[in-house]
């Protein structure tokens, strides 16, 4: 598998940049400045006029936002709505650019390979910057090396359900009793999910790892199809999306024990997390933000920070979160940047652990 760049030089100085404890006479400093530029510029393959370095002179055409998923999904659904808001605010067609494929790795390597102008980005997610540099043997990109984290737009817990049936036959009505009647019956309970390495399978793994239980997992071709397997009762619980299994919960035909998140969810505030089941650390969600190209102008990245915490604090964009069981999440570009590099760490060991592999 690539490696990939997730730490800071020991004495913090970043490779290729001058001492900051040396003082340069001005006119050094300039030729610097200028050679740095001129550098720059011959990397990038643009000439210097073209590299945009403050927010006066962009956006002046269109920004190409790229999903790296298919058409419909709810990544795509929000950021039709988010390059709409986007549009009006900057006054430029923002224009959205399904490049789906390998679990999101074809649209994100397009985007580390475009110009660092600002106008390309993309919507990256948990499994495109987190799960996927674990799972698969190589990918076409490095999360970290190739990209300026902009901003998180939101998070979604998963949530732990189970065929009612099923629930009653063994006499699980909490987390606790499923971890109990578990221990009691290694391998004796199924669990479905959309995939090997999906987020509903890591969830799983988390779980027997940190409650010393053994579960049997099944791999299906898509959560849907998982959560039909499970309202059939093929197997018995499963980790689902919560706003795919919220009108399932509503309706009385899967019972729900707990979110995966360190937090409950806002639209189900009845029903506790894992960590306050008695596993503390369990903290799983779904997760999707901005990545600009490495390169891009800090200026540019700012600004488009700005702007989508504008966008997501508009009440028709919450309103299209909610329908997901998503919470709006901005945060810093920097903040953005330790979030998925803590994220990266987690996965890492719950994908190893589950000894998940695509090839």
């Amino acid at each position: 598998m690539r490696s990939f760049d997730h730490r800071t030089p020991a004495d913090g100085k970043v490779p290729g940049q001058p001492n900051p404890g040396l003082t340069a006479p001005a006119s050094g400093r300039r030729r610097w400045l200028a050679g740095a530029l001129g550098a720059a510029a011959l990397a990038t393959g643009l000439p210097l006029s073209a590299q945009p370095t403050t927010t006066s002179d962009w956006p002046t055409k269109q920004i190409r936002f790229v999903v790296p998923y298919p058409p419909g999904g709810p990544l795509d659904h929000v950021a039709r709505a988010l390059a709409e808001k986007l549009r009006d605010q900057l006054g430029q067609p923002v224009i959205v650019e399904n490049r789906p494929g390998a679990g999101g790795n074809i649209g994100v390597a397009n985007v580390a390979r475009s110009a660092p102008d600002g106008y390309s980005i993309v919507m990256g997610a948990v499994a495109t910057h987190a799960i996927n540099p674990w799972l698969y043997a190589s990918i076409p990109y490095d999360p970290n090396r190739d990209f300026a984290p902009v901003t998180l737009v939101a998070r979604v817990p998963n949530v732990l359900v189970m065929n009612p049936a099923a629930a009653e036959e063994r006499g699980i009505a909490s987390v606790a009793d499923l971890i109990a009647w578990a221990r009691r019956n290694p391998g004796k309970l199924n669990y479905a999910s959309g995939g090997n390495g999906s987020a509903g399978h890591l969830a799983g793994e988390l779980l027997e790892a940190q409650a010393g239980v053994s579960m049997v997992h099944i791999p299906y071709g898509g959560a849907a199809p998982a959560q039909f397997g499970l309202l059939g009762g093929q197997t018995e619980l499963m980790f689902d999306n919560l706003a795919s299994a919220a009108p399932q919960i509503r309706s009385g035909k899967l019972k729900a024990f707990a979110v995966t998140s360190a937090r409950r969810s806002p639209f189900f505030p009845d029903l506790p997390t894992i960590s306050e089941s008695g596993l503390p650390d369990f903290d799983i969600d779904t997760w999707f933000g901005i990545f600009a190209p490495a390169g891009t102008p800090q200026a540019i990245v700012a600004r488009l920070n700005a702007e989508f915490a504008r966008a997501l604090a508009s009440d028709d964009i919450r309103e299209k979160l909610a329908t997901m069981g998503a919470v709006p999440s901005p945060m810093s570009d920097r903040q953005f940047a330790d979030f998925v590099r803590s994220e990266q760490q987690k996965y890492e060991k719950i994908v190893k652990t589950s000894g998940a592999r695509i090839d």
